[in-house]
């Protein structure tokens, strides 16, 4: 089971904070294909390319590999000062 977060702007978008998946040993990309799969209203929002990953807590790429157990956080591109 892999627990997926969204954050800020994506989670107001999705309107949704968390959804959990049966799944083990895909990538990050895979996630979100999975995600749109049974979510086909959400396509528009994550495969936007501002989309970034983190697995575990640490940023990662599309195509990082995901792990039963791992927790996904998806979220917008964050700016600071």
């Amino acid at each position: 089971m892999i627990k997926i977060l969204f954050f800020a702007k994506l989670r107001e978008q999705l309107n949704c904070e968390f959804i959990e998946l049966e799944i083990d040993q895909v990538s990050v990309a895979e996630v979100k294909s999975s995600l749109i799969k049974q979510n086909p209203q959400w396509q528009s929002v994550l495969m936007g390319n501002k989309v970034l990953a983190a697995v575990n807590q640490e940023m990662v790429n599309q195509n990082t590999i995901v792990q039963s157990g791992d927790e996904v956080a998806f979220f917008p591109p964050v700016t600071g000062g």
